[in-house]
């Protein structure tokens, strides 16, 4: 279970007493480090090494004190001794390290002084380590809880493309294929990300689990996963009383993820080791609107182009859902802001405003306007909680504050394995936003087990009654970026479907395919509106 802020302070506090009079850096600092990670409730051999070597420019070796591949670069120095020196010598270390392996963090220390450094942010800090009770929160990154901020062409999102892209090709050319490996894929991708971001906890246990307990030669690994889902599919208090210790430590997660039973997938060491190189990435560092792009890679081009799927941007997506409700909404809270009567009550109205909405995307491949949709408006909401809890020691449930979930988004998608990737993707940043949300308010928070679920639709969406998915008068808005295809490129069944919702006739016609989506949203949206609601937008 994770500690709470107040649990970590107190830690600290006495972690601080005992190293009042620590000053040597070769005799202390390993011991220093292994209890300073032990304040926040995590071993720091699970994700750190030690004397870590490392190549420096030229023909220079050096030894990294401390080292967290892709997240922190620890450099110690004896009680006295510059920090400015410390900080050229933690950067003189970067031209050494893999892309991937670059840290976000960078922390100099004395042992009585402390100085941490957001490479990302530029945010510095310095202080007493007699102070450390008071500047905990800044570590939150070792618990998986820190702001982040998502660069679409960021290489790590490319990583982790080619990592899922290479563990697909070796389970296909093994054998194992169609919906048995897209359903196994996105087990994995949703829980790679557990394992990173502490909805698995302690972190890392789901790499422990590969690395120690099965065979080198890969032909357990299947079943040690088929056991991994069984057990994250069945409550804790229906678990057998003689379940697997490893494994028993791993919550229910619920939301169908791993209800149904897949054949198991049969690994040699190769696939092993790709799926060992697959934990050891840092997941917590992918935006999950990479898993559009992600979903192209492992696609081949043809069927691509044969289902018209086209992966939107952010800046594209954004210049859709920004003029249609994101700015009314923006400007709608900076006005109730800045009233002087009813102020609070606005404000609340506001929020149940927002809970309220729906959202419809009748081709959302892997749901990037819906991640990026709900992305923006958890952080309206967060903006509504901020002006009502200014005083946010007297906040005692994190999780009653917020009132948007992912039952609020809807989608069709014609592939299965795009569907499933876009209901984990909405998990993934619902528990982004949660970890926000813990951020500004100093409590943990995380919606496990999986009570909501988005309403992704697998099926053919000219084909299917929207308001079976979504009634047109429950509808707040609907978007999207629906497949283009040339009439010329066009299937015979995606020639059918474009003659009979356009009603051209036999005589057929030069419609792109996209033309059919414009037609039937037209007429989804023409429904008359409830007496209380706007109408579809």
């Amino acid at each position: 279970m994770r500690l709470s802020w107040n649990e970590i302070r107190a830690r600290a506090a006495a972690f601080a007493d005992e190293w009042k009079a620590a000053s040597y850096e070769r005799g202390q600092t390993q011991s220093f480090y292994n209890e300073f990670f032990e304040v926040f409730g995590v071993k720091a051999r699970r994700v750190a090494t030690f004397e870590e070597p490392v190549k420096k420019l030229g023909d220079k070796r050096g030894f990294i004190d401390l080292f967290w591949k892709g997240v922190l670069l620890v450099e110690q120095k004896s009680a006295g001794l510059s920090l400015a020196r410390a900080r050229t010598q933690a950067l003189d270390y970067f031209p050494g390290l893999k892309e991937h392996e670059l840290p976000r963090y960078v922390l100099l220390s004395d042992f009585q002084t402390v100085e941490l450094i957001d490479l990302e942010t530029r945010e510095e800090s310095r202080f007493a380590l007699s102070d450390l009770p008071n500047h905990v929160e800044k570590f939150g990154f070792i618990l998986g809880v820190e702001k982040r901020t998502f660069k679409e062409q960021d290489p790590v999102n490319i990583l982790a493309a080619e990592l899922m892209g290479k563990l697909h090709d070796a389970l296909e050319a093994s054998g194992y294929r169609g919906h048995e490996l897209e359903r196994l894929l996105v087990r994995l991708l949703f829980c790679l990300f557990a394992d990173d971001t502490f909805i698995f906890e302690p972190r890392g246990i789901m790499e422990d689990l590969i690395l120690n307990r099965t065979a080198e030669d890969g032909s357990d690994t299947g079943q040690w996963l088929e056991n991994l889902f069984q057990v994250l599919n069945t409550p804790e208090d229906k678990r057998q009383k003689t379940l697997d210790e490893d494994l028993a430590r791993f919550p229910y997660v619920n939301g169908d993820l791993f209800a149904e039973r897949l054949p198991i997938a049969q690994f040699d060491s190769k696939m092993r080791a790709l799926l060992i190189e697959a934990c050891g990435f840092k997941w917590d560092a992918i935006s999950p609107a990479i898993f559009g792009s992600l979903f192209q890679f492992v696609m081949a081009p043809a069927e691509r182009r044969k289902e018209g799927a086209h992966y939107t941007n952010e800046k594209c997506i954004l210049k859709v859902i920004e003029p249609l409700f994101l700015d009314d909404l923006r400007a709608e809270l900076a006005h109730i802001k800045g009233l002087k009567r009813d102020r609070e009550a606005r404000l609340r109205a506001f929020h149940d405003k927002l809970a309220g909405l729906t959202f419809f995307d009748p081709a959302c491949g892997c749901g990037n306007f819906l991640v990026i949709a709900y992305r923006e408006l958890r952080e309206i909401e967060l903006e509504i909680l901020k002006e009502l809890h200014t005083n946010k020691q007297l906040v005692l449930d994190v999780g009653a504050l917020s009132k948007l979930n992912v039952e609020q988004f809807y989608g069709i998608e014609l592939g299965e394995f795009p569907a499933r990737i876009a209901e984990v993707a909405l998990w993934m940043m619902d528990h982004i936003s949660n970890v926000r949300l813990s951020l500004e308010f100093g409590q943990n928070y995380a919606r496990i087990p999986l009570k909501q679920s988005p309403h992704i639709v697998h099926g053919d969406a000219l084909e299917l009654d929207w308001d079976n998915v979504l009634p047109a008068a429950k509808c707040s808005y609907i978007m999207g970026n629906p497949p283009f295809v040339g009439a010329k490129m066009q299937s015979q069944k995606q020639r059918e479907q474009v003659r009979a919702i356009a009603d051209l006739g036999g005589s057929g016609g030069t419609l792109d395919y996209v033309a059919a989506w414009f037609i039937k949203a037209g007429k989804y949206v023409s429904v008359p509106p409830p007496l209380e609601g706007e109408g579809v937008r």
